[in-house]
């Protein structure tokens, strides 16, 4: 009876705090110099594609290549545009990574990731998704602009397909393919980015192949307003922002909900001012996975295994254990737009987790606010030596998922690492962190009050720094002004 009388009490002030702002609040604390716009006025206007069904001459074409030598007779410009963004070199800008000296470059070319592990030794497999043709290896010839792959893209006849090392799939009607090309959907974004870690839903939680044709319930801006991905990433010379912390750390090309909305879109100042502190995404992105499970959790170790009868998303044998979830509720930490990243022959502390990357911030991070995260587990292989994760092979001949014999594996993709094995292989607990942006609720589904204060709320306060819940014993930036004003440390 008391617990749930509690848990009234806990509601009511929650609802009073909305409609009541607490007494220690300012006035300018509140108000955050933003007038409100009408976010209509903010999206790009979209262009009219130009017909292609009469522009080609060929009665046919006998590769891919040979489709992107016709689209540059016309768009001279557009292989080097491509050649020069990072869905083709699969590779970023240099920058420092933390912990790190000296600057790089890092992408999916060249990191470890806690999925399928790595690019390198494994190109034919994982290049399905590349913009290009033909990269089969590390002799892949990134100058060559007839390698760039226009249709995969621009095509809009529902027909094209990618097979081994990023070439058209046999039976691919690319004459059809060429005369039908557009302004890219969602079906063309997904092929790769619904897919990515190999199926359907598997990496990122929120992109998955029920945004191809959402209901709003999935995702508002592409259920009700039938927004295709590039309305959002925006794009010049076919560079394309967005980013992702999988693969680089500095927020420098990123999309934000401020490029269409207002910092202060609520009618309650309230509300306006957890923008200060609280991501958009964690308010409104209730849950990911809404249709499609996803993968959150990897387990290498148990690989190599005949069980007849295994649900392929529990076990397989290629790739061991997994577990999945539907309407997965997000982690939450603070997070300033930047990260850390576990680089390759990184000394690793098996017994602890290793983070293949890490959200930076905190709640002393004027810059960082609580953002929702799915985070994927894993334990994957590393070296018991030279305790650094390592990289097997293991698409192809001699590869794991053929043989089935780890130290082979790593072996034979050491020539293209450049990791030294010992022999002696072990299998270390790794987390990475996946930022969620995509699947936003419509605003009447958006979280409540006591979704995230009080007894039932799902934010952890004290791991996120905080003394207790901020509702009731103030925010990281009212504690500082109660700190300056009355001279006692909260």
């Amino acid at each position: 009876m008391i617990s749930k009388i509690r848990q009234i009490f806990t509601v009511v002030i929650a609802l009073l705090l909305v409609i009541f702002p607490p007494v220690f609040l300012r006035h300018d604390d509140m108000q955050l110099g933003a007038e409100p716009i009408d976010p209509w006025t903010q999206v790009a206007k979209k262009p009219t594609p130009t017909p292609h069904s009469q522009l080609f001459k060929a009665p046919t074409f006998t590769d891919g290549p040979a489709v992107t030598r016709a689209c540059l007779e016309c768009h001279t410009d557009s292989g080097r545009e491509v050649m020069a963004t990072s869905h083709w070199s699969w590779l970023g800008a240099e920058v420092v990574v933390p912990g790190h000296d000296k600057p790089m470059r890092i992408g999916k070319r060249n990191l470890i990731n806690n999925f399928c592990i790595s690019v390198e030794s494994n190109w034919p497999k994982c290049t399905v998704c590349h913009a290009g043709f033909g990269w089969k290896d590390d002799t892949f010839d990134f100058t060559n602009q007839e390698l760039v792959d226009c249709l995969v893209c621009h095509d809009q006849s529902g027909g094209y397909t990618k097979a081994g090392s990023g070439l058209p799939a046999e039976g691919v009607d690319l004459l059809a393919a060429a005369k039908s090309v557009g302004r890219p959907t969602r079906d063309n974004c997904g092929w790769c980015h619904f897919n990515g870690g190999g199926g359907n839903a598997v990496k990122h939680g929120d992109l998955d192949g029920s945004l191809a044709k959402p209901v709003e319930r999935i995702d508002v801006h592409m259920g009700r307003n039938n927004f295709q991905c590039i309305d959002c990433h925006r794009t010049r010379k076919h560079d394309i922002s967005g980013r992702m912390i999988s693969v680089t750390v500095r927020d420098t090309i990123g999309v934000h909900c401020t490029n269409c909305h207002s910092t202060a879109p609520h009618l309650s100042d309230r509300l306006n001012t957890h923008y200060r502190s609280v991501a958009c995404q964690s308010c409104h992105i209730p849950v990911v996975a809404k249709k499609e499970a996803t993968k959150i959790a990897w387990d290498w170790s148990t690989a190599g295994k005949d069980i007849q009868g295994a649900d392929p998303h529990q076990y397989l044998k290629i790739k061991g254990s997994f577990l999945y979830a539907r309407n997965l509720v997000p982690e939450y930490y603070w997070f300033n737009g930047n990260s850390d990243r576990y680089i390759k022959g990184d000394r690793i502390d098996p017994r602890q987790t290793t983070h293949i990357n890490y959200p930076l911030g905190s709640i002393k991070d004027p810059g960082a606010k609580i953002w929702p995260f799915k985070v994927h587990r894993a334990k994957q292989p590393y070296d018991i030596k030279y305790r650094y994760l390592l990289i097997p092979k293991t698409v192809g001949k001699g590869g794991y998922w053929s043989d089935f014999d780890w130290h082979k594996a790593v072996e034979l993709a050491r020539p293209y690492t450049g990791l030294e094995f010992s022999g002696k292989l072990g299998f270390a607990e790794t987390e990475m962190f996946w930022v969620l942006s995509h699947m936003v609720s419509p605003k009447e589904r958006a979280l409540q009050c006591n979704d995230c204060h009080g007894e039932t709320g799902r934010m952890n306060w004290k791991d996120l720094g905080y003394e207790g819940d901020p509702a009731f014993e103030g925010g990281r930036f009212q504690r500082r002004w109660v700190t300056l004003n009355s001279g006692v440390d909260r």
